[in-house]
């Protein structure tokens, strides 16, 4: 709810209420669903997802020049869903991971991940790791919602966010184009629509920090558009604005 607040300050409590619910709804969908990723296989995912925007995909392959590149993504929707389907409709990624504190959950989920040919990648050191992948025309999913120690501070809704760098700067330094993708439930049914947008406007002229914070600020924007237009499929219960700037005190 203190969220919510941040987020949405203009809502009022039930409405801040509401989406809250309908996020555990998401989530108990999600884990429901969970339990059935196994059978979805490469002959019956078009069943429950589908690309929309596909265009944007190929202009990034155009931009690229076959030469692999980055998606943004966060924990919105049914992302475990996300990453199996990109694998099975034909476009394996290598996803930057970090791994979760129960081993045995984490190994299942990495199981899961890349039984259609994902590749896991860890986020501690993983930066030669997801340039070996581009320099072999692969895709690297890098996850860039979630609160960070070192980071650079954006604006995320009304408040700073400490925000993760990796994505700028893989991005700058490979000349590879990023591009958002997120997954979006059709209603409350078990289809799913795969949300390829434009590829970002990745600042690369200039002084390389501000070039880095300016491209994390774009990539920002577009993680809280797309939060707006769905706020019941982010995860709210994640302490987002944890981090704070020097000298400002926190809040949770």
């Amino acid at each position: 709810m203190r969220n919510l607040e941040i987020a949405f300050p203009h809502w009022t409590p039930r409405q801040r209420l509401e989406t809250l619910k309908s996020m555990y709804r998401n989530w108990g969908r999600m884990a429901a669903e969970w339990c059935h990723i196994a059978e979805v296989t490469a002959a019956n995912v078009a069943r429950f997802v589908h690309y929309e925007g596909r265009e944007n995909w190929q202009r990034a392959l155009e931009l690229s020049g076959g030469r692999g590149g980055f998606i943004f993504t966060g924990h919105f929707g049914n992302f475990e869903l996300l990453m199996v389907a990109h694998a099975l409709l034909g476009n394996p990624i290598a996803l930057v991971h970090r791994p979760l504190r129960n081993p045995l959950i984490d190994a299942q989920v990495c199981a899961v991940r890349t039984r259609a040919g994902n590749r896991m990648i860890p986020r501690k050191g993983a930066a030669a790791q997801i340039r070996g992948v581009v320099q072999r025309a692969g895709v690297v999913a890098i996850p860039i919602d979630l609160d960070v120690r070192r980071g650079v501070f954006v604006d995320f809704f009304s408040l700073k966010a400490c925000t993760t760098t990796s994505l700028a700067r893989l991005a700058i330094a490979t000349e590879r184009p990023a591009v958002p993708g997120f997954i979006v439930r059709e209603g409350q049914s078990l289809h799913h629509r795969i949300l390829a947008l434009p590829p970002l406007d990745v600042v690369r002229e200039g002084n390389r920090e501000e070039a880095v914070r300016e491209t994390t600020q774009r990539a920002t924007r577009v993680v809280e558009d797309i939060i707006r237009q769905y706020p019941d499929h982010w995860n709210w219960i994640h302490r987002r604005w944890k981090t704070r700037p020097a000298g400002e005190k926190r809040f949770y």
